[in-house]
């Protein structure tokens, strides 16, 4: 297949690599080195119907203006050879993160492994794109059940942070040790919810001037839900509900997608990338609603007696799971959302 030449970004289309695959990045993060992007997540060409595949590794591209991406590789391989590892496929890795430590010059990973109970693994390199070693697994942060998170670190001090969903609960935000492998113990919690869909899942942190933000989803498998945008003058809040960045969307599916992470460019004064996949293409908005009703029925009432939404859907070819990326628009201190079928980083100041 030849490769595409890409000139700007089309939310929701089929985005291929220099090589013309499909690109496997999902719930995905940017980080920037040395005048390169690069672009890394789940790698899920192998997670079809019936596979028992949840991820084959973690997979980085690379890119000069964010439209046209190499492909690395795995910077971070399954381990297709021992069940019991935290990279197996069939324990269902999520959502890789990472962050550089600039005291010790390591990149530190952290993954979300589900398995049989929910835990993470950290891992460590001397270069972004590995070889990563593992330095901890069955992790549980807090002594908490840990789901979907994000990694910050402070571009003044360096002090990071870990906010992580507390599984079918609430939202916490814990500070990391100085080497970035463990917590502290200082932790607070925020925006709790009385069960699934409404508790809050996928943080994506990002800080404009002095203000702090998070967008979250509901947490509804991987069926689209209305995002919550929140905003605050410190990492561990108070924040403020700020309402769904989607005022367009109708469906309230988050134009079909859910964030992942908020990217800065570094060469743009206010041009801020909100990275979403649409996990799920070929589900459309009124099945998502559908799901969204099932999984409140579902945590709100005996589950012995409801309908386990997940059960409920066909089983979901993952390895077409698209993207949806979109710059976010300012106002005061809210910010937007608005569904555009192409853009280009140049029209941005």
């Amino acid at each position: 297949m030849s490769a595409p030449l890409y000139t700007s970004i089309r939310p929701g289309q089929v985005w291929l690599d220099t090589n013309g695959n499909r690109i496997h990045a999902h719930g995905g993060s940017i980080l920037y080195v040395d005048g390169r992007f690069y672009w890394y997540g789940e790698n899920k060409e192998k997670t079809t119907p019936g596979s028992g595949i949840w991820h084959w590794g973690v997979r980085c591209y690379s890119s000069t203006d964010l439209y046209n991406w190499e492909d690395l590789g795995l910077i971070i391989p399954p381990d297709p050879t021992d069940p019991d590892s935290p990279l197996h496929p069939a324990q269902q890795m999520d959502r890789p993160h990472i962050i550089y430590n600039r005291e010790s010059r390591q990149y530190v990973c952290w993954l979300k492994i589900m398995g049989e109970a929910q835990t993470s693994t950290v891992l460590v390199a001397d270069s972004l794109t590995g070889p990563y070693r593992t330095v901890k697994t069955g992790l549980r942060p807090l002594g908490m059940s840990a789901g979907d998170f994000d990694l910050v670190t402070d571009p003044h001090d360096g002090k990071a942070y870990y906010y992580f969903e507390r599984v079918h609960s609430e939202l916490v935000c814990a500070d990391l040790t100085e080497d970035y492998t463990d917590l502290t113990g200082y932790y607070s919690t925020h925006f709790p919810r009385p069960h699934p869909p409404a508790v809050r899942e996928a943080p994506a942190y990002f800080r404009r001037g002095s203000i702090h933000y998070l967008i979250t989803s509901g947490t509804s498998w991987y069926f689209p839900n209305p995002s919550e945008l929140a905003c605050a003058e410190t990492y561990h809040g108070p924040w403020t509900v700020l309402g769904d960045p989607h005022p367009g969307d109708s469906t309230g599916t988050s134009f079909r997608s859910q964030i992942s992470s908020v990217f800065k460019h570094p060469h743009k004064k206010d041009l801020y990338i909100a990275l979403a996949d649409r996990w799920l293409p070929n589900v459309p908005a009124e099945v998502s609603a559908e799901a969204m009703d099932l999984f409140d029925r579902f945590f709100s009432e005996d589950a012995s007696s409801a309908v386990d939404p997940v059960k409920e859907f066909p089983e979901q070819d993952m390895s077409q799971s698209d993207y949806v990326w979109l710059p976010l628009r300012f106002d005061g201190r809210t910010a937007y959302l608005d569904w555009t079928d192409e853009w280009r980083i140049e029209d941005h100041a």
